[in-house]
């Protein structure tokens, strides 16, 4: 009896030892595989960049606006790619514990004020009302800037896809107790109830039409909850089909005491990335 238990927690020894050297494998492929495609699209854009700059070097050519149209659907389509990418390194990274957040002291409100000020114009060319609204005028809290920009980048491309025309997209930031909570809302297709659960999960999509305006890879919520979580912060979502969806991002309202004490507030310092707003925004069309 004794030996066949033994025996037991060997195979299993064994098991639980070859799924992690398969995990190994397959983070270890995922992230090879990724930074291989980034190379030549690393070419591609760059090619892309020096004929535009050619481009302006020929004075009257009749068919430059038909080049730029093209030209534009080689950046567009170039930039899903980096996303792509992004998104699998960036799960694997998560799935091996290597993805970190560079906490530092910055006002939330103007954070978030800004990435939306620098989406606006994108959104409402796409004939969509965007409205930034705040309780608190300055709200100093710990968090990593650049991870608060991809979530919010993802929630923003999200409700812009889900959004008619005529639609609006509102974001809100407010105090509550020991948190501050940041809201997007939409008054898009909304999220059938069967799904609501398990959007957060990777890879699954709430529209698997082939709707050329509604394309991804079902990665960005999952990434997005994840982190979330980094920033010991909470995300959960309230939705009804056809009325839209509402993000809630709830997270700590801390500080770091010894860089308030030296009053490092970067603040003022935040400026929105354009590349990583085209890149987040290039599966809409």
């Amino acid at each position: 009896m004794y030996k066949d238990t033994e025996d037991a927690l060997k195979d299993r020894s064994l098991e639980l030892n070859e799924a992690i050297e398969y995990e190994k494998l397959r983070t270890a492929f995922f992230a090879n595989i990724s930074h291989e495609i980034r190379t030549p699209l690393n070419v591609i854009l760059s090619a892309e960049q020096m004929i535009r700059v050619k481009l302006e070097d020929i004075a009257g050519n009749s068919k430059k606006e038909e080049v730029n149209h093209y030209m534009n659907v080689i950046k567009q389509n170039s930039n899903r790619l980096v996303r792509i990418i992004n998104n699998l390194l960036d799960i694997t990274k998560l799935d091996a514990e290597c993805f970190t957040v560079n906490l530092k002291n910055w006002d939330i409100v103007r954070v978030v004020e800004d990435i939306c000020l620098g989406v606006a114009k994108y959104i409402q060319d796409r004939d969509i009302e965007l409205i930034f609204d705040t309780d608190v005028e300055e709200k100093i809290v710990a968090c990593d800037a650049d991870k608060i920009e991809r979530i919010m980048l993802n929630l923003l491309s999200n409700a812009v896809k889900f959004t008619p025309v005529g639609g609006s997209i509102y974001v809100n930031l407010h105090e509550k107790e020991n948190k501050v909570l940041i809201i997007v809302k939409d008054t898009g297709i909304g999220i059938p109830m069967e799904k609501k659960d398990w959007i957060f999960e990777m890879f699954v999509q709430v529209d698997k039409t082939t709707t050329r305006s509604r394309e991804g890879s079902g990665i960005g919520l999952s990434i997005v909850k994840s982190l979330v979580e980094m920033h010991d912060g909470s995300i959960r979502v309230i939705c009804e089909q056809g009325k839209g969806s509402e993000f809630i991002i709830e997270i700590p309202d801390k500080t770091i005491p010894d860089l308030v004490d030296k009053q490092e507030i970067p603040g003022n310092e935040f400026t929105p990335n354009i590349d990583k707003i085209n890149i987040e925004f290039s599966d809409i069309y």
